[in-house]
């Protein structure tokens, strides 16, 4: 497989777009300044403490307080205050804990009230992004993320990543972490650690304890009237993207922002050296998410309907409560020997095409997906293990349930920033209202021509539009009608009808007839 980073800066967003084999998977927004991100920690003050949710309310500096609950204080929390109030008044001023003498863990079924008072600063991190309403999700079980591992202070665990499946591999990294682990110290090992080398995971190591004693110079800084104060910012947004996601299957990271450029190519020269040749500055005058089909892709994957092959498609319905994802089978003809063989082969497609939608619009909460009626026990259990195979490359927490008797599959997907949504609607240029983007009319007429040539049925094809959709396929050099000739060796001839409503469109014959 192919991957591919696209990064495209403007003066106040970055847009990081991941291609697999040329289709767009991820989509990633990163607005400039945003001071509230996911890995970031604070030296925050406690607000309002609320005994009937035993959660408290902390103030980080967002117009929305931020939201922590008892069970996200961690067992080390008076281990973490006894530390953060040493090193504040300078009683402390060896950061690595190896000399640091651990508090007794506090009662797991405890009360905040008991815990927690109003004003006290304590130290924070950000688990989920302001949504909404709603203020930052907080945690006092700080983490610090490296390439290889999670390291976690306070603690003497040590754990490995449920996906590295080899048991023997697992205990090999158990024994190297708990050669070079420093005392005070827990760490998780993540996935992309199997079969690494210990000098490659001392590194990562060593790169993260710096990064906490970097954030411990900084509270010793702090004066206590100027809380709350970051004093630890996650990544950047493309370190981190690389730091979680980048593997060999990377073939190309493009920018077109020169600073960028120059970071990523510091970032791999750390953690992939050999792959640091595989970054290039765009400079073309063709805007970059054109030149790699993304803005089209962005058109066709965000609509309220996605088309999937042989005339299947979605409609995604957002509410307050869950998402509703509705599986349809279309207009497509027949080849199947059943009925119940076609329901299961458009219900395949469709799980492969909700599993990129969910990680491509970052959707979270609840999410039930209505597929086609499947009769039979065996088909039912092929869907739902199709969807778990799909699901398994999201890295985002998720669950599963069997599809029901009724066709349902419920999905819940943790959510840690806002979803990603993009309008994909333009002003209707004939009334009232808005209509998709010419773009997403294209794609349907693209997968119906498909169709059609492949049945090698028509020696003519003429597509009948309305007289806007026709002037968007006759335009410009090569314009779209030229390329579809050079693709199916056939020419398509296009017919403006002015009866035809924005988004109608038919295939005929020669003689009149509609083509299905």
């Amino acid at each position: 497989m192919k991957t591919e980073l696209i990064i495209r800066s403007t003066s106040s967003d970055i847009d990081f777009a991941l291609l697999k084999d040329g289709r767009l998977t991820a989509l990633n927004n990163e607005t400039t300044g945003n001071k509230f991100s996911v890995g970031d920690i604070f030296l925050a003050k406690i607000g309002k403490v609320l005994s009937g949710l035993n959660a408290s309310f902390v103030n980080v500096g967002y117009e929305k307080d931020g939201f922590l609950h008892y069970h996200d204080l961690g067992a080390q929390l008076k281990s973490l205050n006894k530390f953060i109030k040493g090193v504040s008044t300078g009683k402390i001023k060896d950061y690595t804990l190896k000399n640091f003498q651990l508090e007794k863990d506090i009662d797991k079924n405890g009360s905040i009230v008991d815990t927690l008072k109003s004003g006290q600063n304590l130290l924070v991190q950000i688990v989920k992004e302001p949504i909404s309403t709603k203020g930052p999700r907080m945690s006092s079980e700080i983490s610090i993320a490296g390439r290889y591992l999670v390291l976690v202070p306070f603690s003497d665990r040590v754990s490995v990543s449920q996906k590295i499946m080899d048991p023997e591999e697992k205990e090999r990294l158990k024994r190297l972490i708990k050669s070079i682990k420093p005392k005070g110290f827990g760490v998780i090992v993540r996935t992309v650690a199997e079969n690494k080398k210990v000098a490659d995971l001392d590194k990562d190591l060593q790169n993260s304890l710096e990064r906490w004693v970097v954030m411990c110079k900084k509270i010793r800084s702090v004066k206590t009237q100027q809380t709350p104060v970051k004093v630890l910012s996650e990544l950047n947004r493309a370190s981190s993207i690389l730091r979680d996601l980048f593997n060999d299957s990377f073939t190309s990271i493009v920018t077109n922002d020169e600073t960028l450029f120059l970071e990523i190519k510091e970032y791999l020269q750390e953690i992939a050296p050999n792959k640091e040749a595989i970054v290039s500055l765009y400079n073309s005058k063709l805007p970059i998410f054109e030149k790699y089909g993304i803005e089209r892709q962005i058109k066709t994957s965000f609509g309220k309907t996605v088309s999937m092959s042989k005339g299947a498609y979605l409609v995604i319905e957002h509410t307050e409560a869950l998402h509703v994802i509705d599986v349809n089978s279309g207009n497509r003809s027949n080849k199947a020997t059943s009925q119940a063989d076609t329901a299961l082969e458009v219900n395949l497609i469709a799980a492969s095409e909700i599993a990129r939608q969910l990680q491509l619009r970052d959707m979270g909460g609840i999410i039930v997906v209505d597929f086609i009626d499947m009769h039979t026990a065996e088909h039912r259990q092929k869907l739902y293990d199709h969807l778990k195979a799909e699901m398994a490359f999201d890295r985002t927490k998720h669950k599963i349930l069997p599809p029901s008797k009724f066709g349902l599959v419920q999905i819940t997907r943790q959510r840690v920033r806002p979803e990603l949504v993009i309008k994909t609607q333009e002003s209707n240029p004939s009334g009232k209202g808005e209509v998709e983007a010419p773009i997403v009319l294209l794609d349907k007429i693209e997968i119906g021509l498909d169709k059609i040539i492949s049945s090698k049925k028509h020696q003519k094809i003429l597509l009948n539009v309305h007289p806007f959709i026709a002037a968007y396929l006759k335009q410009g050099i090569p314009s779209i009608q030229q390329r579809w000739f050079m693709k199916y060796k056939k020419w398509i001839k296009i017919l403006p009808r002015d009866a035809y409503q924005y988004l109608k469109y038919n295939f005929t014959n020669n003689n009149g007839e509609i083509i299905e």
